[in-house]
């Protein structure tokens, strides 16, 4: 609750100053008002997740693209003396999904460790993941070539990303026995935020021409609880759509 109370408080701090800037701009009409340019204000991202640290009992049976979405409403605030440079922060979602084959992520165990157990010789899902989701609030050092025309600049930034989990769960589709022969079409779904991090620290990078940009993130801690299990960290890669 304190953190969307703090993403709330971020986001009315800065939009109060922009309206004062725009007010006192107003009085300077031959000012160029660079906080009217777009900005990047909303940020669309897909992404190809993995998970640093997997001990080879666990990556082995990792398959299929593990991806990710992720979406922010940012506000930007350019430098008076050097609008090339910017700060922005916001506040956004954003999911994860790691798949597995011939395994089962048990979050309802009632161990101190979460049980990644190998399901090679006998029934499991032909799909199955881990999927969670944060509440974040990403805060961007920018780079803007042509201020002007955002749209057709080369941009680049640095950043970090603090979140709070909202979801996690597997998702198992589709029975199938140990020959992977069907057994049983329906969809099985467990909720429990138990072994997961409760908040994340991020590191954000991204570079590219106009609205679309590539970008990588990491995470600073660990992807499970302390004594929950491997020191695994998040990092993704993907591309960004901004610009409007």
């Amino acid at each position: 609750m304190k953190k969307i109370v703090f993403v709330v408080t971020c986001c009315l701090f800065f939009s109060i100053a922009f309206a004062q800037e725009k007010q006192d701009n107003a009085t300077k009409p031959n000012k160029i008002d660079f906080t009217t340019r777009s900005g990047d204000h909303l940020m669309l991202q897909l992404s190809s997740d993995h998970w640093s640290g997997m001990p080879d009992s666990i990556s082995s049976h990792q398959r299929g693209l593990s991806r990710g979405f992720s979406a922010y409403f940012m506000l930007n605030k350019p430098f008076k003396n050097s609008p090339k440079y910017s700060l922005a922060i916001g506040a956004g979602i954003s999911t994860s999904n790691i798949f597995f084959k011939n395994m089962n992520v048990d979050l309802k165990a009632g161990s101190t460790a979460l049980p990644f157990t190998p399901l090679d010789s006998t029934d499991h899902f032909k799909k199955y993941k881990l999927a969670t989701s944060y509440l974040e609030v990403p805060l961007e050092f920018r780079y803007t070539s042509d201020p002007k025309n955002p749209n057709k600049s080369v941009k680049a930034a640095l950043g970090v990303k603090i979140g709070t989990l909202v979801n996690a769960h597997t998702k198992g589709k589709n029975l199938v026995d140990k020959n992977n022969q069907a057994l049983n079409s329906y969809i099985d779904k467990i909720n429990s935020k138990r072994f997961i991090n409760g908040t994340r620290f991020t590191a954000t990078a991204r570079v590219g021409y106009g609205i679309f940009s590539l970008f990588g993130t990491y995470q600073l801690n660990k992807v499970l609880k302390d004594g929950a299990g491997p020191d695994m960290k998040l990092y993704q890669i993907g591309i960004t759509l901004s610009g409007l």
